[in-house]
């Protein structure tokens, strides 16, 4: 589905009001007919997709444009998404962090000054907004130069998937995950007290304090760095910093007391009532979802944290009654995408297995979390402990596995561009890098970036693994619910995991459709493998019984 990159090409100019303009495309981007301004650009759009057909619509950005088109019960099938396609091709020709808005994109292709791009939740909220007008002309020619470059450079299915992620994006922050916020407020009210009034600390919190106060003999902030450090070594305990995995190797009463309140701190401050008042409206946690928003092609959020739901809060994830949610993740996902891009024959044939580290733990004595250090040693460059002697064994047993991770090793170290897959691209060195290569020579600087290359291929191709899932699997939920009243939705991604919000009746083939989802993603990524990429799926009332 993600790989369907033909069909009918429609772009679309934004008015300043609420009209716009329509210009038919070909795939290779010419125009195909005269363009056509259209006064309801939301309602123009409806009905050309209500009338049939592979529509694939051309514009500037979908986090702008869709969320009106969603208000308005309007929901895609497919996008070309110009500033997600322009940062891709940016970073693929080892230019980060250039603009890459639609403004930016046609000044750069038309030799003109190039505007910078506007910061998350500096523009207008909404589309139409007191903003300039797109001009046809300039979508017309960035998409056709951006089909140009794509195909040069072999990365016009991830641009395709990339595109549809931002539609997935778009819908989840719509459709909201449920989020029951008398339970959010229970747990709270549980764990710290009733809720403080403004700038004050939670009873427990406060609490918390006063003992680590008693524990060192006078009141401190525990809020403080400085002055944790300051109070312990007036103890005659040195401590470099105030991390948890620190203060655990502490012996003083008042470690202990400042890893709770730490724990709590970290809770309030982030998942608090401040964030219930904010980001949970009408019974949904509705996130900002910025695709591709980590160098690897991982998402990221604008404010919210959905990605970094606490356990304890998952117990107000709650389905609607007549719902369940359908809470699915892939199991070992980066080893696996490792086995696949290797080929190492007797390594992708233990990913073939449901318990990856299970079936390699025979070529480490039986030992299965031996397998596991030496594969995750192998991806992120561990050093410690019993990792040399692990990746010795990998080196011996793996070979063709080992030295793929090796190699992209290297090529960081010596500065030059990784690839996923798919073509994602991870950043080039900056200057004071290549500096500081030059004067220790294989030094720290130079060993860092090979650390980070050497995961950037396994994270970045798993990116471009759980992008054609997103994409695959939204259509095959429109599907399901075509004809539905009340279709099943996704709801939440994180990485490797997924929920779709479902009627019940509906719980088994949104199942089933997860794991399709999955198999085409390995299919449209890998080709043909013996690698699995397992989804385990599991339909709940509450999230935290998911786990």
């Amino acid at each position: 589905m993600a790989g369907r990159i033909g069909g009918v090409r429609i772009a679309v100019a934004e008015a300043s009001d609420d009209g716009g303009v329509l210009l038919p495309v070909a795939e290779d981007g010419a125009p195909l007919s005269p363009a056509e301004a259209v006064p309801d650009l939301v309602a123009a759009i409806a009905g050309r997709e209500a009338s049939g057909g592979d529509v694939r619509w051309v514009w500037g950005a979908t986090s702008r444009v869709y969320p009106r088109l969603l208000r308005a019960g309007v929901r895609l099938a497919r996008c070309h998404d110009l500033e997600l396609a322009e940062t891709l091709l940016l970073n693929h020709a080892g230019r980060y962090g250039e603009p890459r808005s639609l403004r930016a994109a046609h000044a750069r292709l038309s030799g003109l000054a190039v505007p910078d791009d506007v910061a998350p939740g500096d523009g207008p909220p909404t589309l139409f907004d007191d903003r300039p007008a797109d001009d046809i002309d300039a979508v017309v020619a960035v998409h056709a130069d951006q089909q140009r470059r794509a195909a040069e450079a072999g990365v016009r299915l991830l641009v395709a998937a990339e595109s549809a992620a931002g539609l997935a994006a778009a819908e989840m922050g719509h459709d909201g995950l449920p989020w029951r916020p008398d339970v959010h407020d229970s747990l709270l009210t549980e764990l710290m007290g009733p809720r403080p009034a403004p700038g004050m600390r939670p009873r427990r919190l406060q609490e918390l304090a006063d003992q680590i106060g008693e524990a060192f003999g006078h009141r401190i902030n525990p809020d403080s760095p400085a002055q944790v450090i300051k109070a312990f070594a007036a103890m005659g305990v040195t401590v470099p910093s105030t991390r948890s995995g620190v203060l655990k190797e502490v012996e003083h009463p008042a470690a202990g007391l400042l890893l709770a309140y730490k724990e709590l701190a970290r809770l309030h401050g982030a998942h608090g009532w401040s964030w219930l008042d904010s980001w949970v409206r009408d019974g949904r946690f509705r996130p900002e979802y910025v695709v591709g928003g980590v160098v690897s092609g991982r998402w990221a959020t604008n404010g919210g944290g959905a990605l970094q739901i606490p356990k304890v809060l998952r117990r107000a994830v709650v389905a609607d009654p007549g719902w369940t949610l359908v809470v699915a993740d892939a199991a070992q996902l980066e080893p696996r995408v490792l086995a696949a891009l290797a080929g190492d024959r007797a390594f992708a044939a233990a990913a073939g297995e449901t318990d990856l580290y299970a079936a390699l733990a025979g070529a480490f004595g039986g030992a299965r979390d031996k397998a596991k250090i030496a594969l995750l040693s192998a991806m992120y460059g561990g050093t410690s402990g019993e990792a040399p002697q692990l990746l010795a064994v990998m080196r011996r047993r793996f070979p063709v596995a080992y030295e793929y991770v090796e190699a992209a090793a290297r090529t960081g170290e010596a500065g030059r561009l990784v690839r996923s897959v798919l073509g994602r691209t991870c950043p080039p060195p900056s200057q004071a890098w290549r500096e500081l290569a030059v004067q220790d020579g294989g030094g720290a600087a130079v060993r860092s970036r090979g650390r980070f290359t050497r995961n950037f291929v396994c994270q970045a191709s798993a990116a471009d693994w759980a992008t054609a899932l997103l994409a695959t699997l939204r259509l095959r939920l429109a599907a399901l619910g075509r004809s539905e009243a009340d279709p099943p939705r996704l709801v939440f991604f994180q990485h490797d995991e997924v929920i779709v919000h479902t009627p019940e009746a509906l719980a088994e083939a949104v199942s089933g459709a997860i794991k399709d989802s999955a198999a085409e993603a390995r299919r449209l990524i890998f080709g043909d493998t013996p690698v699995r990429f397992p989804m385990e799926t599991t339909a709940v009332a509450c999230y935290a019984d998911a786990k």
